[in-house]
């Protein structure tokens, strides 16, 4: 498995390359994983992507890298330690750099000799496919795909100028992917919520859940979809909600400080028992916080927004395949209990990209509520042994559909009864106790005989199970893990069947807090011995991880 890492500033074709490199690397048939880390600025500043790739599955990021193409000298400054020492540094014949592993290349001088100086990038993907022992043609037909006509015969030429102005360094690798998919997570989870019957979205920008609209809003007239850029997050939600009551399936997305603003709707989807799906691509926080960076500290506040008590559930998504189906599930069980279904991701999911199985399309079809027979008085909010009342569509039905945002009686009339309001609010959480036998469990992976399990959620599966597998193979101890997707209600038959074998228990998680071993404390009364945690707004990697757990069990 190799690593490579693209750098620069802002403004000088990281993103293209990347995309174009990325492609070429995918057509090989190499499982592919990439990550961006960008600073939130047009121009200027350091922005870098990280692209994995290899025979075998790649599940996340790493730090350990075995080539750098630096657009400038920072890039090499800031990077170079992270570099094996077998590795090299592609850069051009002006940087600065001394390093012995540094490869300079006349990319500047070739582009302006093509007639273009904005081709220097695609020489850099022609040497670094030949520093990898990689075929040209296999990029010559992505640049077919991603270039415009006038400026293809350019790139081609550039590429060639780059393959042949290097020596292969490193072994090709078999790749084995034929059929696979590379997506992002975003554009993952749209797919999900298309596949499941989404016909409304509605959402207003913000990073890292922008791309959530801009996919729909691309795909709208194929799949049918309407798509609202709103004036804010509150207009978002209560359009959502609208639809959802008008009886289309809805959703609507963004981040922390999005959500902010929509818990007051929440709680009415909440009292109205109206079916509501609500993305939160986390980032960090409070206020502005990081723009462009990741986190994990949205899950306290999502399990609790909104004033008083009502059912929800609250999804975290693990990997690319996940952010699919979870979406197409979260949107049935929406629909089936008539409650919010919170969807948690993360810019570190949401931006990377990554080769997927494709997606079993039955697997996330729509499940529809099964409507009710009109005979006698429709009660909106009728008692059920289950808390789930019959729900009608209004101009679909000759029934009159009334819902309020006071507490209401069955009829959906506004009550001041103190018998009424606790009939209905125990109507409302019994949805709760049959909610949970449909709880997924946390996905286990490790040594069946450990005795250090780690716990976690959300985009942490992919650096906890490299750890976990680098940790056995080291003979350091016996590891294991449960990661959550599900997370609210909280699923407990499987944390407290493994606990019961483990020795010490260790949460891992991108916050300052520790906001899952709260939850499990409050939920379980079971305490984690140690916390590893980070929260500088990037994500945490595998090897981070064995690190610091190789630390915590030698205390």
């Amino acid at each position: 498995m190799y690593n490579l890492l693209i750098g620069g500033a802002a403004g000088q074709g990281i993103e293209t390359t990347a995309t174009i490199l990325r492609k070429a690397l995918k057509k090989s048939g190499y499982h592919i994983f990439t990550v961006e880390d960008v600073m939130s600025r047009v121009r200027g500043g350091h922005n870098f992507s990280l692209i994995r790739f290899g025979s075998e599955d790649v599940l996340s990021h790493s730090n350990k890298l075995d080539g750098i193409i630096a657009l400038n000298d920072e890039t090499i400054e800031l990077h170079k330690d992270e570099l094996n020492k077998n590795g090299f540094i592609l850069c051009d014949s002006t940087l600065s750099s001394n390093d012995p592993r540094t490869i300079k290349v006349d990319m500047n001088e070739m582009a302006k000799e093509i007639g273009n100086p904005k081709v220097s990038g695609s020489i850099a993907v022609g040497a670094v496919l030949k520093l990898f022992g990689e075929k040209i043609e296999l990029a010559g037909d992505v640049l077919k795909d991603n270039v415009k006509d006038q400026y293809l015969e350019m790139n081609i030429k550039a590429m060639e100028k780059g393959f042949q102005a290097v020596e292969g360094r490193f072994p090709h690798l078999e790749g084995n992917v034929s059929l696979s998919l590379m997506i992002n997570g975003n554009q993952a989870l749209s797919l999900g919520a298309m596949a499941s019957g989404l016909k409304f979205y509605a959402a207003y920008p913000m990073s890292p859940s922008t791309s959530i609209m801009e996919y729909l809003a691309s795909k709208s007239d194929e799949a049918g979809i309407v798509v609202e850029q709103a004036e804010d997050e509150i207009a978002a939600i209560n359009m959502a909600i609208g639809a959802s009551f008008a009886g289309v399936r809805s959703m609507t997305g963004t981040s922390g400080g999005g959500f902010s603003l929509m818990v007051e709707a929440l709680g009415l989807a909440g009292m109205a028992e109206i079916p509501l799906v609500v993305v939160d691509v986390q980032r960090p926080g409070p206020a502005t916080g990081f723009p462009t960076r990741t986190e994990q500290s949205d899950l306290k506040f999502v399990v609790s927004a909104s004033q008083g008590e009502f059912p929800r559930m609250v999804i975290a998504l693990r990997n690319h395949t996940d952010a699919f189906y979870q979406t197409a599930r979260a949107l049935n069980l929406a629909e089936k209990y008539q409650i919010p279904v919170i969807i948690l991701s993360d810019q570190y999911l949401s931006d990377s990209h990554s080769t997927v199985e494709p997606y079993d399309l039955k697997k996330a079809a729509a499940i529809y509520a099964v409507k009710p027979e009109e005979k006698g008085e429709y009660l909106r909010y009728k008692y059920t042994e289950d808390g789930i009342s019959p729900r009608l569509i209004p101009g679909k039905t000759n029934n009159i559909v009334a819902i309020d945002s006071d507490e209401h009686d069955e009829r959906g009339w506004i009550t001041e009864s103190s018998e009424v309001r606790i009939k209905m609010m125990d109507k409302r959480m019994r949805k709760l106790e049959k909610l949970k036998l449909e709880l997924q469990e946390p996905e286990f992976f490790g040594d069946e005989a450990f005795k250090t399990l780690l716990v976690g959620w959300g985009s942490t599966e992919g650096p906890i199970k490299e750890a976990v597998e680098s940790l056995n193979r080291m003979g350091k101890g016996k590891f294991a893990a449960l990661v959550f997707g599900d997370i609210y209600p909280l699923p407990q038959k499987l944390l407290r069947e493994k606990l019961a074998l483990a020795e010490r228990l260790i949460n891992v998680e991108q916050n300052a807090t520790g906001q899952l071993a709260d939850l499990i404390r409050e939920q379980t009364g079971i305490s984690c011995d140690s916390n590893i945690l980070k929260y500088d707004g990037r994500q945490i990697s595998g090897e981070e991880i064995t690190e610091r757990i190789l630390k915590e069990v030698q205390r």
